[in-house]
């Protein structure tokens, strides 16, 4: 798979099993466990988002395999500031699948139905509460997989936002940090 094409957006057991060098009967009893999250189909098979899959190998130690690496992974991106988001499009496209909104509205809407692997927001906005945002992305099942870094210049905001859910808080105008954070949180940061 070439770094242009999208990653797998879900994986199986199996390819946890195999990523962990374990028996698939430990994958299942550490889902049913709650060692890790994840979903079942209709047909009651395990399935794994790429981001619950690298928050399970980072906590346990496992190495990041090269099937996670591949590709670029989907972010989004929700600033009113246009020019914020010019900055962000110059650097986090090489490594990711960008889509930008300024509209807040617009991004939620997109949320459930694009499921991208993480989201950049700036915590104050106009006409949206920030942590509210984060909130309800939290709380609602379609969304509550999604990782976010807040991206700020509202410091004073830092302990609010990690409390409602945000993985990582990073000032604005640290985009090397901020692409970092992304890279950690979906897997593809260099070994």
């Amino acid at each position: 798979m070439s770094n242009e094409e999208s990653a797998p957006e879900l994986f199986t057991a199996s390819d946890l099993a195999r990523f962990c060098q374990v028996d698939l009967k430990t994958i299942h009893n550490w889902a049913d466990r709650g060692k890790i999250r994840h979903f079942r189909t209709q047909g009651r098979h395990l399935r794994f988002r790429r981001t619950d899959i690298v928050e399970f190998l980072h906590h346990f130690g496992y190495p990041i395999p090269e099937d996670i690496r591949a590709g670029k992974p989907r972010v989004f991106a929700v600033d009113d500031d246009a020019n914020a988001l010019v900055a962000l499009r110059r650097v986090l496209t090489r490594r990711f699948q960008l889509t930008t909104f300024q509209d807040p509205f617009e991004a939620l809407i997109a949320l459930g139905t694009l499921q991208p692997d993480a989201l950049v927001l700036d915590i104050r906005m106009p006409g949206i509460d920030g942590v509210r945002f984060l909130d309800r992305l939290a709380a609602t099942d379609a969304t509550a997989h999604i990782r976010t870094v807040v991206y700020s210049s509202h410091e004073d905001m830092r302990e609010q936002a990690a409390a409602a859910g945000a993985k990582a808080f990073v000032m604005k105008g640290e985009i090397a940090q901020l692409r970092d954070e992304l890279e950690k949180l979906t897997g593809i940061e260099k070994a």
